[in-house]
């Protein structure tokens, strides 16, 4: 039975019985990662107290094939980024984010990237003001990651809004083509992000209206909108012929 050893980010997890729990476990160097941890929630065990939901820790793991749940052995905790429980909107900018690894990479899918990039937008929401800009970022590396980059030219010839196409999968030529419209100053800081530009000193509105945008584009793919979408952006403009973002 092969032993995994990874680094590991809990994106989800139920208790099981009084002492155990099954955990989804987002690693870096195998994916999704779905596991019974038996007697984790015993203070002396194994699992340091219990694996808890947006943690960083080291797990090990036994894999049997055709089984859907690992057998997890041991978790060694790294990180708790205890500001995502002291702050509701780091809390829901963090949630959201899980719900996207969940719902966008599959098990045994290793995106090294992704999972590097999420370490690092948890640690950066520590900084009170950080989650709108945080939560851009992270949703254009998740897109790119996983094969979903949208696509950003301009057309020529083209005025103050432009038309985003889920269908088409970036701006369109086509102003009654169904999507949203944006602004180019949307598409611009898009451009910013896509390039690895800092967006610290672009207005907030700004900075919320192309996060607001891709949360849009991920909710096509997702084929729904996911609670924790809703609860950190509020309602986001359904696509429509002359919709805005």
């Amino acid at each position: 039975m092969p032993t995994i050893v990874d680094d590991a980010v809990c994106v989800r997890h139920w208790d099981f019985s009084e002492t155990s729990q099954t955990v989804s476990l987002f690693c870096r160097e195998h994916g999704l990662l779905r596991g019974l941890a038996k007697g984790a929630k015993r203070e002396r065990g194994r699992f340091s107290g219990g694996i808890d939901l947006l943690t960083r820790g080291q797990v090990v793991a036994l894999v049997k094939s055709g089984r859907e749940l690992a057998t997890l052995t041991d978790w060694d905790l790294q990180q708790t980024f205890r500001w995502l429980r002291e702050r509701l909107d780091a809390n829901r900018a963090a949630f959201h984010m899980a719900e996207l690894v969940l719902r966008l990479i599959t098990d045994a899918d290793p995106h090294p990237n992704v999972f590097d990039g999420l370490v690092a937008a948890l640690e950066s929401l520590a900084t009170p003001g950080a989650e709108m800009a945080t939560v851009l970022r992270f949703e254009w590396l998740v897109l790119g990651d996983t094969g979903y980059r949208p696509r950003l030219a301009v057309p020529p010839e083209s005025g103050a809004t432009l038309v985003f196409s889920p269908v088409e999968g970036g701006i369109v030529d086509d102003p009654s083509a169904p999507g949203w419209r944006v602004r180019v100053e949307t598409v611009r800081l898009l451009e910013r992000v896509a390039e690895g530009g800092s967006v610290d000193d672009a207005p907030r509105e700004a900075v919320t209206r192309a996060a607001r945008l891709l949360a849009a584009y991920l909710r096509e793919l997702i084929g729904e909108e996911p609670a924790t979408m809703r609860a950190f952006f509020g309602p986001v403009a359904p696509v429509r012929a002359g919709g805005s973002e």
